[in-house]
């Protein structure tokens, strides 16, 4: 009896601890379980759910009628283009931009960039930056914050509007059927851990060599035919890159660079003449950042950008489409997506009227709190303009293909634009002096770890 009371004396010992640690006793599991009643409607509730998907129960009805795909201004794109099983879409939205460009101002009815191209050398190029920043950071010890992002990140298939001016500015574009896809440029997974696999173990060596001694010659050397390796592994997956090639254009033929084509139809100052935005309310507005290390060549540019109100942005975005020039958007798609209808709308689900609670967090702390980012670019390239100016809805260009949403395209809300719109891309001619006086200041610098600035898939 006295033993079992001990034991009693320690189970209540034992609970009182964890009470006071922050775990669940037992008589707060009674509580927590005494506010769940087990209605009828519970019930009924439990029972869809249990052998239904949760948006399908939350799809909410009243958000399918009296929606149009009317549009006030309209910028003319020809042909949907698809990433497939890639993170390529940075790329996607940027060759569209361009496309559109050359399409408008030569006549052209039909024209692609070659995404495989492009890609080839921005894989190439973040492997560079990956060898080359560890080589900066090699007298740092191995779980140094920045030497870990490294390894966590030798190389992936995403990015942003940064790769466009680092990859196109230094390489040039060729059409899509003078380096047409691959199995392994639309199915990025395998080829890409392979050769971050190989990063990694380049890595440790070029420390190794470090720590011993090696002068800055040595290990530029070593890079260098580490580079070579890198190189046959995206020959033999993407082909290797055309240097030179023949291009017919209104029945004359001539021969060409990736570069010399480029600035012949394009000639785009990718760097200097574009003005990155952002929409972040959890960091001060009117103030201009750049991330470290978030670039796509190691002699790039870091991303710099200007925090702006969603109003400031929106204006600047309404002039540019009503200039008919598309922009490099991207957004936090998934949420609230009705990938079918092509439509991005807060009332497409209604999880508060299903689970009986309410989910109140603003775009500030969803920020905060890692529930939002940007995921997704686009081409943004229509308006819907009330009596009054003001946007009612947008639409964007996407990369899944043309049996995709809107024939290809995502149509959303204005409210929707609010909340989950992120990064705007634009022309320095939309841009008003008060913002560009903003990209004279010393921009705040933020860590290449920020997770508001992983890479757009």
């Amino acid at each position: 009896m006295k033993k079992h009371m001990t034991l009693a004396c320690l189970l209540a010992t034992a609970l009182a601890v964890q009470a006071q640690d922050g775990g669940i006793t037992q008589e707060m599991l009674g509580k927590i379980k005494g506010a769940y009643k087990r209605t009828a409607a519970d019930k009924a509730i439990h029972n869809a759910m249990a052998g239904t998907d949760i948006s399908v129960l939350a799809r909410n009805q009243e958000s399918l009628a009296n929606f149009d795909t009317h549009f006030s201004h309209k910028v003319v794109s020809h042909g949907i283009t698809n990433q497939k099983q890639s993170g390529r879409c940075w790329l996607f939205t940027g060759l569209n931009v361009l496309r559109a460009q050359m399409m408008a101002k030569y006549g052209l009815d039909e024209l692609t960039f070659s995404q495989n191209y492009c890609f080839f050398y921005d894989q190439l190029e973040k492997a560079n930056l990956f060898l080359q920043g560890i080589i900066d950071t090699s007298k740092k010890p191995l779980d140094d914050k920045m030497v870990e992002w490294l390894f966590r990140n030798p190389l992936n298939d995403g990015g942003q509007f940064t790769g466009i001016s680092d990859i196109i500015g230094k390489y040039g574009v060729v059409p899509s059927e003078v380096m047409p896809e691959t199995y392994s440029s639309e199915n990025t997974a395998q080829i890409s851990r392979l050769v971050g696999l190989k990063l990694k173990e380049f890595g440790l060596q070029l420390r190794e060599e470090a720590s011993k001694g090696a002068k800055p010659s040595a290990l530029e050397a070593k890079k260098t035919e580490m580079l070579g390796t890198v190189y046959r592994m995206l020959a033999l997956a993407f082909g290797e890159p055309v240097e030179r090639f023949s291009w017919t254009i209104n029945g004359v033929t001539k021969e060409y660079t990736p570069q010399s084509f480029y600035k012949e139809f394009l000639g785009n100052d990718l760097t200097n003449n574009y003005v990155m935005l952002m929409n972040d309310p959890s960091r001060e507005y009117y103030k201009c950042y750049e991330i470290d290390f978030d670039r796509h060549a190691y002699d790039g540019k870091n991303w710099t950008y200007v925090n702006l109100p969603i109003e400031d942005i929106k204006a600047m975005a309404i002039a540019s489409i009503k200039d008919s020039t598309m922009m490099y958007f991207s957004c936090d798609v998934g949420k609230f997506m009705d990938r079918q209808r092509g439509v991005l709308d807060l009332r497409n689900f209604d999880y508060d009227s299903l689970m009986g609670t309410t989910f109140g967090m603003n775009k500030k702390q969803r920020i905060q709190t890692f529930a939002s980012g940007s995921s997704h670019a686009m081409t943004l390239m229509a308006v819907d303009l009330d009596e009054n100016g003001k946007p009612k809805k947008w639409m964007v260009e996407n990369s899944w293909g043309a049996s995709s949403g809107y024939q290809g395209h995502m149509i959303m809300t204005d409210e929707w634009f609010d909340e989950y719109m992120f990064r705007l891309v634009v022309e320095k001619k939309y841009v008003p002096e008060k913002v560009l006086d903003i990209l004279k200041q010393k921009p705040v610098r933020l860590p290449a770890w920020d997770p508001m600035f992983a890479s757009e898939e």
